[in-house]
């Protein structure tokens, strides 16, 4: 008999599963031999109320191992994640939305009234649409992520994460050992030719494609942040090579910042901005710098802008 797991998915888009999978073959083993899965409602039919719904209260089997996808963004993710973290001995986040608040937690920037008014009751909206309030849970004022509402004892960020990195937690934990996951930025894993600061001063868009030659390696292509393009490269954690090279790097575009941050509380958006100085670039040429966090909008670090009075208001 393998370790209790239990799965659980929040606000997530099925990606984070979907890299269980890409584990590939190595995955039979875990899930036959290692792991004794009693909760996964991607992957079985166990019912929070009871399989008939005669239960009061919302229940997950207890587990020594809990896996959490997904942000925290309703009144149903926040209770189905505080049963997840009393029935379940060591609790991970998996995936950015859970350790950062991924790409959901882009609502974070906007003010929600004003977000559901313009969903629901804008003229584009069907006649008589209104918000609901019964058929849906209740929503937080903003989407969190998971440590935010309780303790996670480890968590593994990635959009999807690394298949691999997923296999090595597992495998860590069976075999009682701290796992062997990256700790430096995309940027220290990177084998494009640096030549210092680069030759503009304005963040360039990215448009046009970056200069290189298709038939020659990576290792010969000048680095994209040098180059002038808004590459996150410098200010998110590593994780996502692989065959030697980060994945958005080696299709030879700048890096989106899907891991979240090299530091645990770190600011991307903020160390973005250093990181620009520090290449002669001028970080104001930075049209939306906020988009910046768009996967690491929890921890109150994406917030709505404060509305400019009019000229009656003032």
């Amino acid at each position: 008999m393998g370790v209790t797991t239990a799965l659980e998915w929040l606000g997530s888009c099925s990606g984070c599963e979907i890299a269980i999978l890409n584990i590939g073959e190595d995955l039979i083993p875990i899930i036959t031999e290692a792991l004794d899965i009693v909760h996964a409602p991607v992957l079985m039919d166990h019912k929070y109320f009871g399989q008939t719904g005669e239960g009061m209260t919302l229940t997950i089997p207890k587990a020594v191992v809990g896996i959490v996808t997904g942000g925290v963004s309703n009144h149903e993710h926040l209770e189905v994640l505080e049963e997840m973290r009393a029935k379940c001995d060591v609790l991970i986040a998996l995936g950015t939305c859970a350790t950062h608040g991924g790409i959901p937690a882009l609502m974070n920037g906007q003010d929600r009234q004003q977000s559901w008014e313009d969903i629901f009751a804008t003229h584009t909206t069907d006649p008589g649409a209104k918000i609901p309030t019964v058929e849906v849970p209740a929503p937080l004022d903003r989407v969190y992520a998971c440590d935010e509402k309780v303790k996670i004892d480890m968590q593994l960020p990635g959009c999807p994460p690394n298949p691999a990195h997923i296999a090595e937690v597992l495998m860590s934990l069976l075999e009682n050992r701290a796992p062997v996951l990256p700790g430096k930025s995309v940027c220290d894993t990177c084998p494009v030719k640096r030549e210092g600061k680069g030759d503009v001063g304005q963040i360039r868009r990215f448009v046009t494609n970056a200069k290189y030659k298709a038939d020659e390696p990576l290792s010969e292509m000048r680095c994209l942040l040098e180059q002038g393009f808004l590459c996150l490269g410098p200010v998110t954690v590593a994780g996502c090579s692989r065959r030697g090279a980060p994945s958005c790097i080696s299709a030879r575009v700048p890096c989106r910042g899907c891991f979240g941050p090299v530091r645990k509380d770190g600011n991307q958006m903020l160390d973005m901005m250093n990181a620009l100085a520090s290449n002669g670039i001028d970080y104001k040429s930075v049209i939306d710098r906020r988009s910046v966090l768009r996967f690491s909008g929890a921890h109150g670090m994406l917030k709505p802008l404060r509305k400019r009075p009019t000229k009656e208001e003032a």
